[in-house]
């Protein structure tokens, strides 16, 4: 079902995963269960298989899977590897729209909401994607992500997300100069102009307007208040709904260089946080990875995959690697 309009919402020409050329997915479905079913896992061939086949294809080898063993793949590796590495094959497995339903449903189990995961997914996915994930997310739980948004989080924070989560976003990528001068004056009158923050104003356009046409208004916006859209943001607003804001507009300045520098926080210091770095490296490698690696770089002055390398190990480190394909 989540199929048909993948291929347009999900892939984009700037990912290190391609369709692997001669695909079969019988025989990858065959060399899958003999790797699993032996004594002792065959690891290597399927990091092998799921790291070099497009998300499309993956999901034809799921079904050749079910349908030749009467099992789901899903559940067997589960059952056969543990850890993170269990988690990232399990994560290639998933179409990307139920990949990220699962993501967020995560994020708002148990007590307390993981709040950077919320604001990680809804500010960067297009109207687009999160329509297909709302779809997902009803599906698979049985409930409406706008529902448990609502829920598990509050006030303005909950307001933007909303907005968000039912894809209110304009996708266009036409822009409007004069609609941008509008935007930035509403901006600088909801803030800086006045004592106290109309948030609201700045959920408004920050949630709905295009990413082209929030880089206009943002020029625009510099031009009038003399400081940038970051700066009155980080003076206005605070707590949740400010790093909400503040994601929003790196993702319209580049949505490569904010996913690399969620990588990089995940990455360096003590201890990685393996979590944030499956559901990047896997939700991005059909999308934009490639330039994902050149910020990471541009950042850190080292690459991503040295990173990877010197920060995770055995298979999970393999196959992380195979994603991100090479080293800058």
């Amino acid at each position: 079902m989540f199929q048909t309009s993948m291929a347009s919402a999900w892939v984009g020409n700037r990912g290190t995963l391609k369709d692997f050329p001669g695909f079969n997915a019988g025989k990858d479905a065959d060399a899958i269960r003999k790797a699993i079913k032996g004594i002792g896992t065959d690891e290597d061939s399927l990091v092998n298989i799921l790291t070099q086949r497009s998300n499309a294809q993956r999901q034809s080898i799921v079904k050749e899977y079910q349908t030749a063993s009467g099992k789901k793949l899903q559940d067997d590796l589960k059952g056969d590897l543990s850890g993170n590495f269990a988690h990232i094959m399990v994560s290639l497995t998933r179409p990307p729209a139920v990949f990220d339903a699962k993501q967020l449903k995560q994020s708002m189990a148990g007590s307390g909401t993981t709040e950077a995961t919320l604001i990680e997914i809804l500010a960067s996915r297009t109207s687009k994607q999160m329509k297909e994930v709302g779809d997902a997310y009803y599906t698979v739980f049985g409930k409406s992500l706008g529902d448990e948004i609502s829920s598990e989080t509050s006030s303005d924070f909950r307001k933007a997300l909303l907005f968000l989560a039912n894809a209110r976003r304009d996708d266009g990528t036409k822009v409007d100069e004069q609609l941008a001068k509008k935007d930035a004056e509403i901006l600088y009158c909801a803030g800086e102009k006045k004592w106290g923050t109309d948030e609201g104003k700045f959920i408004e356009v920050l949630c709905l307007r295009s990413l082209p046409q929030l880089r206009i208004t943002f020029d625009e916006y510099k031009n009038i208040s003399k400081k940038t859209i970051e700066e009155s943001i980080a003076g206005e607003i605070s707590g949740h709904l400010e790093d909400l804001l503040l994601s929003i507009v790196k993702c319209a300045r580049s949505t490569p260089a904010f996913f690399a520098e969620r990588l990089h926080k995940a990455l360096k210091g003590a201890g990685t946080d393996e979590f944030t770095l499956t559901r990047i490296m896997v939700s991005r490698s059909e999308i934009d990875l490639l330039d994902i690696r050149t910020e990471y770089k541009k950042l850190a002055g080292y690459s991503l995959y040295s990173s990877i390398k010197s920060d995770t190990s055995g298979h999970y480190e393999a196959t992380l690697l195979k994603l991100c394909s090479a080293d800058d």
